[in-house]
């Protein structure tokens, strides 16, 4: 998988060797996040293989990569971000695993594999979820702070992301708004939270851990707000275009419960130039960096450029 990624304020592309970097960086996360979970084993055994099941359950670790690849751009180690980075996908995870439950989204298949639940019992399912959202504070405790961002900076940062006013304030309007005839700025509001959070989340971490400058910290944001949400409009687009084998979930869920989507508000047309809006401006973000943030510029051609 080579991507050509837009070296910025340059005139020419590097092709950037993507699947290279994926596979050496997921294999990294997966031992990283091995070392930090309970054992499989360890009493009681049952919420312990609940919670593995999911957390490596495949999928390309993306957000966790990102929070790596933003440390690279501003000049930080890999090693600092791991425990920020593992803590993001165990927040990711969790929220796949409640997501997919009979009372939200009632999803059986997840990553091409059937949802916890299936697998589990819902009450398993529920608690793991819980485990692996207390597990996420456990693993970035264990950070190192910097000169410019203390522990207390960087656990406020994860608990914003993922709590009621963020992540969680997304789930609730996005299940408030089933069946109902939502305004674009109503959908915008549910996407912001439930997916742009997140990935904001992740690449200002990654920024946090490098000691970054406060013009980076911003430029970050930026970066991550407008890929989170170019991300969920292009879901939305895929959700109707492809297939359950294409998606490695069930395909159609969202017309099937009545969900508002970007192409069911404002049309299939408008919904692809909002996306290339805000593809164009996540990648105007990133200047700043002057061609160190080729990884950065590599997953989100990844994330963004997928089949429409």
């Amino acid at each position: 998988m080579s991507v050509t990624a837009t070296r910025t304020g340059a005139r020419h592309t590097l092709a950037f060797d993507l699947r290279s970097y994926l596979e050496d960086r997921t294999a990294l996360l997966n031992r990283a996040l091995d070392r930090f979970l309970p054992e499989a084993r360890t009493r009681p055994a049952t919420i312990h293989q609940a919670m593995r099941y999911s957390l490596f359950a495949g999928g390309k670790r993306m957000r966790p990569a990102l929070v790596l690849a933003a440390a690279t751009a501003c000049g930080g180690d890999e090693a600092d971000a791991l425990p920020l980075a593992c803590a993001v996908e165990c927040i990711h995870t969790y929220s796949l695993i409640h997501d997919d439950l009979p009372a939200m989204d009632n999803d059986d298949f997840r990553r091409g594999k059937p949802t916890n639940h299936k697998v589990f019992g819902e009450g398993i399912a529920i608690l793991a979820g819980d485990g692996l959202l207390t597990q996420a504070f456990e693993i970035a405790a264990e950070a190192r702070a910097t000169v410019r961002y203390p522990h207390q900076a960087l656990v406020l940062e994860l608990a914003r992301a993922s709590g009621s006013l963020q992540l969680i304030a997304g789930q609730v309007a996005d299940l408030e708004a089933e069946g109902k005839r939502l305004a674009e700025a109503q959908l915008k509001y549910i996407h912001e939270r439930k997916t742009s959070a997140l990935l904001a989340c992740s690449v200002r971490l990654g920024g946090m851990s490098a000691n970054c400058t406060t013009a980076q910290l911003e430029a970050l944001t930026r970066f991550g707000y407008n890929v989170g949400l170019a991300f969920q409009i292009i879901d939305d687009i895929l959700d109707i275009t492809q297939s359950s084998e294409q998606l490695g979930k069930t395909a159609g869920k969202d017309t099937a419960a009545r969900k508002a989507t970007y192409p069911s508000i404002v049309g299939m047309e408008k919904s692809r130039r909002l996306a290339k809006q805000l593809t164009q401006r996540a990648f105007a973000a990133l200047k700043i960096f002057r061609g160190k943030a080729l990884a950065l510029e590599a997953l989100a051609t990844f994330l963004l450029q997928r089949d429409r």
